[in-house]
């Protein structure tokens, strides 16, 4: 297909910096870019007709990490790094919720709980919780993690549950669609349905090849989370992650995120509905994809939970599933960083990416000169 004049003038000529991905990195990225170089032309390119990777996609968890999670993370990494990871996701969530509004993303504080399948893993836990409490007292001036009994009477789980006293729930189709809505008004161009296939520096621009058109552009900034391997050489693993919703239950009296199984399961209330998702580690190797679908074995799995832990006594329709990708790594922090000399990329959020996705999107921004 050729474009004509007007089209290459107004969208493909003299472009300052173009962001690759339009989910909340690279949306985030934007809003900065403008606030620091208000006069610049900036361009968001976005394969799918709307954001393809994690960001309305996900079960939309204002989370920052479990008990179970962060006592995981600290065989692996420092207190130090610990702290600074749950400190990194707090005040990205508030720099979310500050930009676009709790209204507007329908932000609830419902509390987050942590269900146990065996009391020896509960007790496990609970042993460390005044020291983890006490490591995250300087971020949140108060006890983060308590306990309560199991008020919601699911089966099939420990009696008592542990719970985040700060973790919240947003929509997160209203937060991409508060963040477009932001990013167009101060005059960013957003262009759907076109992949990015490579992209060349030679002097002081970028040539960036698509599936659509060819152009040059000054930076190039990659927002691509868990698809990044196909432009990127970064230990970066996407991460398939898939999810089903009930229809509208009369009288559901559930309230709050649920982390269930160390965090391989999660559930909330949304309309009157359970959105439910996770079972990864039941295929970790199926689920390491770039591929958009939904398998059997966990499929299957998310509705056996559903009728015998959450809603054993209630009836229930599953209306609709389907997944999104992560990306993933060895590492929990994420990949910001400056690849050459004119390309820089903020990628790698680790299933955060309503926590950590806005600052991230924002330190992608300020590498740029």
């Amino acid at each position: 297909m050729s474009y004509s004049y007007w089209e290459i003038k107004e969208w493909f000529t003299n472009i300052d910096f173009t962001i690759v991905g339009s989910g909340i990195v690279g949306l985030n990225c934007a809003l900065e870019l403008k606030n620091k170089h208000p006069k610049a032309t900036i361009l968001i390119l976005e394969k799918g007709m709307l954001p393809q990777g994690a960001s309305t996609k996900n079960a939309g968890f204002a989370c920052f990490g479990s008990l179970s999670e962060i006592l995981d993370d600290l065989k692996t990494h420092t207190e130090k790094e610990v702290f600074n990871l749950v400190d990194k996701r707090w005040k990205g969530l508030q720099l979310l919720r500050n930009n676009l509004g709790d209204k507007n993303i329908n932000f609830q504080q419902n509390k987050g709980f942590e269900l146990c399948n065996e009391a020896s893993f509960f007790e496990e836990c609970i042993s460390k919780k005044a020291e983890i409490n006490q490591l995250l007292n300087p971020i949140f001036k108060a006890d983060v993690f308590d306990v309560s009994k199991n008020i919601f009477n699911f089966k099939k789980v420990h009696s008592e549950y542990i719970v985040n006293n700060f973790e919240g729930q947003i929509d997160t189709g209203k937060m991409v669609s508060q963040l477009l809505l932001k990013v167009q008004k101060l005059g960013v161009k957003i262009l759907n349905n076109i992949t990015v296939k490579q992209f060349s520096e030679t002097g002081n621009s970028i040539e960036v090849e698509t599936d659509k058109i060819n152009f040059k552009t000054g930076k190039l900034l990659i927002a691509t989370n868990g698809f990044s391997n196909q432009l990127l050489h970064e230990k970066v693993k996407p991460a398939r992650a898939q999810v089903l919703i009930t229809k509208p239950i009369k009288n559901l009296h559930i309230k709050g995120t649920f982390h269930l199984d160390k965090g391989y399961y999660y559930f909330r209330n949304i309309d009157n509905r359970i959105l439910f998702g996770g079972g990864r580690n039941l295929d970790f190797k199926t689920e390491e994809t770039s591929q958009f679908g939904e398998t059997e074995i966990i499929q299957n799995q998310l509705k056996k939970i559903l009728k015998e832990t959450i809603l054993p006594n209630t009836n229930f329709e599953i209306e609709q599933s389907w997944s999104g990708i992560m990306g993933v790594g060895n590492q929990k922090k994420a990949i910001v960083k400056q690849i050459s000399e004119n390309v820089f990329c903020g990628i790698r959020l680790g299933g955060m990416g309503i926590a950590i996705g806005s600052l991230i999107g924002k330190e992608l921004a300020c590498l740029v000169d």
